[in-house]
């Protein structure tokens, strides 16, 4: 079935229902980053394959509202479908609900499947188009009966995550959640965050391409805390476990019902940007809803405790050492004049990382970006793309796994030949924001932004930048991608903490041309209490050379080399120990000191 027949089938639908609009998202009923083949409606009916994205639908119209990582790919892939490219963050670009607002006419409806909506993104939804005399309804989702062979939901077996690498029972991460929410006036809550859930219950799962997580969710109170999953994922281990930490097992389809009987008169604390609209509205009017912008659960599992930080120093150290034997047999090959491609890059580093103890699998899809392909934030190299690394130029490598110990982030920028001064400058701009932000000690309660323009503050000199953030936390075996924190220009009122771990990766991309990006994980540390507070730094946790042939040294001072020299010691003391005699001779060569 072709795309303009499948949106041809949901225009019937929305005649047939009265509605004259609808908006089909990317995320699914846990606003998850990575779904599950289920729930890639956006994908089915546009045929577009990006990781992000909303299509539009009228009677009449089409629309995929996407970034600028993805402007030529979409633009590819909706060739022939009647679907317009609309390139957000482009000055001419209206929003889609702006777009909307003027395609439709009052009374008109919008339908959304309100399952697939965070409650903060519906409300607003629905409040923009309530001003403008314009319906919406929020349980339109006929996919199930017009999607030919829809992918069944994820029915793969879990498995606990034991104490060795968690640092802490089920049982006692609960207990930490009840008092919290205490704190927060409440006395329950209600979980559908995938990577929320399978820290509080010591769970993993292969339900989400990337994302060591299960579908599913969770009721925690006083009274009961109840995990809401397909039995069939269940093994006799794992129900085993969470009966003795006293995790009651209920099936995953029962949790809408089980909201709906939340006793009254009690208090549910809830964050609107992490449970879908369909969830919240079974809430009894008569329960009082407490909001948090954080819930705690997130902010719990983003300080990772000891055995957390001692297994992700573990995981650096093999982590490091399928990075050193990637880099070499990158080098061997392009001396030897053999082609290597883009899609080669993924393929080697993921074989390197696989022999490593502990490996689990990638924790993003590779980003190998060649030349021109480097300026692209978030490339991915398709069949296609797919570019030759020629012995000139730069490559961009973006990459990291999940080990049961912890999950990797790296990015190096590598000279594969010859590089212009305009390249070496560039690089030494980004590097020096690196070790600035890296070195960087502030007091306790700072938060992301103000630690933002450490990073960026050599670019500026120059008047270049780079539009993504600086830092996002990093999970321990989750997502490579979590919260609260992160590091960038816009306001997030999340201080930095002891124990939360952060990417540092500041970048310059000029269009066309090339693409430069510098990435370690920093954990957050005590550095000094005087009479003035508290203050922290970070500690370096990544361990891989930083490309010395990039680097134009007269633009380094003296305290920026003693970094880098050091960094480059300590890189080469935790892997040599795990490198063959080969191995350490080229180490020892890419860690000299400058």
């Amino acid at each position: 079935m072709t795309v303009k027949e499948r949106i041809q089938l949901l225009r019937e639908v929305m005649k047939a229902q009265n509605v004259q609009a609808c908006i089909i998202p990317s995320t699914d009923p846990h606003i998850s980053e990575y779904t599950p083949e289920h729930w890639k409606t956006r994908k089915w009916i546009s045929g577009f394959t990006g990781s992000a994205g909303t299509v539009v639908i009228t009677s009449a119209k089409a629309g995929l509202w996407t970034d600028s990582r993805y402007f030529l790919q979409a633009a590819d892939q909706l060739q022939d479908s009647g679907i317009e490219l609309f390139k957000m963050g482009l000055p001419d670009t209206p929003s889609y609900s702006a777009w909307l607002a003027n395609e439709l006419k009052e009374n008109d409806i919008i339908g959304i499947e309100g399952a697939v909506f965070a409650v903060s993104e519906a409300q607003s939804l629905i409040k923009f188009f309530t001003e403008k005399k314009i319906n919406v309804k929020n349980d339109f989702a006929p996919y199930n009966s017009i999607w030919e062979n829809r992918p069944q939901l994820p029915a793969s077996e879990i498995f606990i995550l034991s104490s060795q690498f968690s640092g802490l029972s089920s049982r006692d991460k609960i207990r930490q959640t009840l008092d919290a929410i205490r704190k927060e006036g409440a006395e329950q809550t209600v979980l559908a965050s995938l990577d929320a859930i399978a820290w509080l219950f010591n769970i993993r799962g292969n339900d989400v391409e990337y994302n060591p997580v299960a579908v599913s969710y969770a009721f925690v109170s006083e009274k009961e805390t109840v995990l809401f999953i397909n039995p069939e994922k269940l093994t006799d281990e794992v129900t085993s476990y969470l009966a003795g930490e006293g995790v009651t097992l209920v099936d995953y389809e029962k949790i809408t019902d089980y909201v709906k009987h939340i006793p009254s008169g009690t208090k549910l604390l809830i964050t609107p940007s992490k449970i879908n609209y369909q969830l919240y509205s079974a809430i009894p009017s008569d329960v009082a809803v407490v909001e948090t912008a954080v819930h705690p659960v997130d902010r719990l599992k983003s300080i990772k405790n000891e055995t957390e930080i001692a297994g992700i120093r573990k995981a650096m150290q093999r982590d490091g050492v399928a990075m050193v034997r990637f880099l070499i047999d990158l080098e061997k090959t392009l001396a030897s004049g053999e082609k290597i491609t883009e899609i080669d890059i993924s393929e080697k580093l993921r074989y390197y990382r696989s022999g490593q103890e502990y490996y689990f699998g990638e924790s993003f899809g590779t980003i190998a970006g060649y030349g021109a392909h480097g300026a692209i934030v978030h490339y991915g190299a398709t069949k296609e793309s797919n570019a030759e690394i020629l012995p000139e130029g730069i490559l961009l490598v973006d990459s990291g796994a999940q080990y049961f110990d912890g999950t990797t982030d790296i990015t190096r920028t590598l000279a594969v030949g010859e590089v212009t001064s305009e390249m070496k400058k560039d690089y030494t701009n980004v590097l020096k924001g690196h070790i600035a932000l890296a070195t960087a000690r502030f007091p306790q309660g700072t938060v992301g932004m103000q630690l933002d323009t450490f990073a960026r503050q050599f670019l500026w000199q120059n008047s270049t930048n780079y539009m993504h953030g600086t830092g996002h936390g990093v999970g321990h075996f989750l997502n490579v991608h979590e919260g609260p924190q992160n590091i960038r220009m816009e306001y997030n009122p999340t201080p930095l903490q002891p124990g939360m771990i952060t990417s540092n990766e500041p970048g310059l991309y000029r269009a066309n041309a090339y693409g430069i990006r510098i990435e370690n994980l920093v954990l957050t540390v005590n550095a000094q209490t005087n009479e003035f507070g508290d203050f922290y730094a970070f500690e370096t946790l990544t361990l891989c050379p930083i490309d010395n042939k990039l680097i134009d040294k007269s633009l380094l001072n003296d305290v920026e080399k003693a970094w880098l020299n050091s960094y480059h010691r300590t890189v080469y003391e935790q892997l040599s120990q795990f490198l063959s005699e080969d191995e350490k001779i080229w180490l020892k060569r890419q860690t000299l000191e400058i």
